[in-house]
């Protein structure tokens, strides 16, 4: 049976599952260019059906995420963020109407039954027109399903965790009504244990905090996880009188909402509040919540195994304290964590109420790696190579070639094989570099035009992993998507200063030779020539742009970046004006010391 998954929201995409396994995931961003794209995914379905050589008769079930949503018929402007965003006028109207009632919501009790009563057409619109499209333009006459939001994050994290049993956890901004949902799974049937309503969202507060901070909310909620290390909780009782961890659940007790949340917040900080300290404060914040929501599930359910989806576990400091709750033996984040993983969750949890199979991860394993997007052929990148005027000297043994650059203290981009799904450049679309130079976040970071608190995330020999980290037991398999951050110890401190962080935390990606057996390759060789077990990789993508998808996108960041090496394939480009490498601190000072609202970046 061959499943087709679509997420039609933000950071939309597709997938399709064959027979229980994951085969193919694409989220559209990286297609039209635009990060974070928000619409019908049409071209991410094109694409799958070109890799796979695909007619409509092929796919016997399209699996549609989330109920209850409204129809983005095209792609629209998400560069912004959430409180940027262009909405419809209906659905302006009552994104104001319910921010500027929320905190009359405890009076209240049917609000929220009349808010989305309200919204209900809208809701019947979507549905409908997507089925037609479905129809029309892709000619698929096979049934389509759609999946409750919260349950495609679950199906995403269960189904790729390799778990028999596990309580899993869905957290993040909102969809079908929810912010979170709770199951307990076990040997593939799931018991619905709790939901968190959308208007008591921990996600959408952190967002609230990001936007105050300067940033755009819904997009640089990274940036807020880093900047926290550097600042002190100070404003912790403030953010806690107005959302809370309550019964097993969150309470929104501030009654706040969108534009009245960014409202109260600045009535209640001080009115040059720093910016670093209010990362700090809201970052303790959802850990502790997070924290408390796990423990109190897990003591109901007796599971030891937890396994974690929804926007909010992009947040790697969450995951790594929900890793050390007392009695949690094994965590999972599925890899592509936020919306991008709706399609991937709608399309199995269509194929197993649909296939009659049973669940066996000692049988079938649903995803063995995330190179799951396209792949180029070598004469694809020599035509690209030629139309951009450049020269490429040809490499059978490149990663041995590699290693040497690498070691030499070469910065080196690698286009190579699939794309990766989900958020994270794992080793076929990255930038590496050596991890002993502690000045690397400041010109490479220029160079690539970013903004980041966090230093750059470490690939690291899998065999190694133990002399670079502390507490991997129960996440070796996560850890080899970038997904939890993880202590350092002293001898990574020491000898692999870029790569980890001021609170002595490092997101890392562990691998071995059966997960990429190149890159493995290249990692290998840079370990016998150095003695280091690990390189700085970062994802190949300029600021505020997608991780780069076919040749011509891996060339423009190339040159863009003025990176020193292109690898792609087996041809290498040497850049003839390469970055150049001078250190200044004090624009990450003045981020880092930022106070008051209306800054931003």
């Amino acid at each position: 049976m061959l499943v087709l998954g679509i997420g039609d929201h933000v950071s939309c995409g597709s997938a399709l599952v064959e027979n229980g396994k994951l085969v193919s995931a694409i989220t559209d961003e990286r297609l039209i260019r635009e990060k974070m794209a928000f619409g019908v995914p049409r071209e991410s379905i094109k694409k799958q059906i070109e890799m796979h050589n695909l007619s409509p008769s092929d796919i016997d079930v399209v699996a549609i995420g989330t109920n209850n949503q409204h129809i983005i018929d095209g792609y629209i402007d998400f560069r912004n963020g959430w409180f940027g965003l262009q909405r419809g006028k209906f659905k302006q109207i009552l994104f104001e109407l319910a921010s500027d009632v929320s905190r009359y919501r405890h009076l209240l009790p049917s609000m929220d039954r009349l808010y989305y009563a309200a919204r209900e057409p809208a809701f019947r619109k979507r549905r409908w027109r997507l089925q037609e499209i479905m129809r029309d333009e892709f000619q698929l006459g096979c049934p389509i399903q759609f999946v409750e939001h919260h349950f495609c994050h679950v199906t995403s994290a269960y189904y790729t965790s390799g778990y028999r049993s596990a309580t899993v956890f869905s957290v993040d901004g909102g969809g079908d009504g929810k912010s979170g949902s709770v199951y307990d799974v076990v040997d593939g049937k799931f018991t619905h244990l709790m939901d968190i309503s959308s208007f008591d969202s921990l996600g959408n507060f952190y967002s609230y905090v990001t936007q105050l901070c300067g940033f755009k909310g819904g997009k640089h909620e990274g940036k807020i996880t880093g900047m926290a290390a550097y600042g002190e909780p100070i404003y912790l009782p403030i953010l806690q009188e107005l959302i809370t961890y309550e019964d097993g659940g969150f309470k929104n007790i501030g009654n706040i909402f969108f534009s009245s949340a960014l409202e109260e917040l600045q009535r209640r900080l001080p009115e040059d509040f720093s910016h670093k300290n209010l990362a700090a404060s809201v970052q303790t914040l959802a850990e502790e919540m997070v924290v408390e929501l796990v423990r109190y599930w897990l003591e109901q359910t007796g599971q030891c195994n937890v396994a974690l989806a929804g926007g909010v576990m992009a947040n790697v400091r969450i995951n790594q304290r929900v890793h050390l709750i007392p009695g949690v033996s094994s965590v999972f984040i599925h890899p592509g964590m936020s919306d991008e993983g709706i399609p991937v969750g709608a399309a199995l949890a269509v194929y197993y109420q649909n296939s009659g199979d049973t669940y066996d991860p000692e049988k079938t394993r649903t995803m063995e790696h995330v190179f799951l997007g396209p792949v180029y052929k070598t004469d694809t990148i020599e035509q690209e190579i030629e139309e951009n005027g450049l020269k490429a000297s040809y490499h059978e043994e490149i990663e041995l070639v590699l290693a040497n650059l690498l070691a030499e203290g070469a910065v080196v981009a690698r286009f190579n094989g699939r794309m990766e799904y989900g958020p994270r450049a794992l080793g076929n679309r990255s930038i590496l570099y050596r991890a002993d130079d502690p000045s690397v976040q400041y010109w490479l970071n220029e160079a690539l035009q970013r903004t980041e608190f966090m230093p750059f995330a470490p690939i690291v020999l899998a065999d190694e992993a133990h002399r670079c980290f502390i507490d991997l037991d129960g996440i070796e398999d996560t850890a080899r998507f970038m997904t939890i951050t993880c202590s350092c110890t002293g001898w990574m401190v020491e000898h692999c200063p870029g790569v980890v962080h001021v609170d002595g935390t490092a997101r890392p990606q562990l691998i071995g030779e059966a997960d990429n057996p190149s890159m493995y390759k290249i990692l290998d060789e840079y370990h016998r020539i150095t003695g280091l077990p690990c390189l700085i990789n970062t994802s190949f993508n300029m600021h505020e742009e997608p991780i780069v998808c076919d040749p011509g996108d891996a060339i423009r960041a190339f040159k863009l970046g003025h990176l020193d090496y292109l690898a792609m394939g087996k041809w290498l480009l040497k850049n003839e004006a390469p970055l150049r490498r001078e250190v200044d601190s004090t624009k990450y000072e003045r981020l880092l010391n930022r106070r008051g609202c209306g800054v931003q970046s």
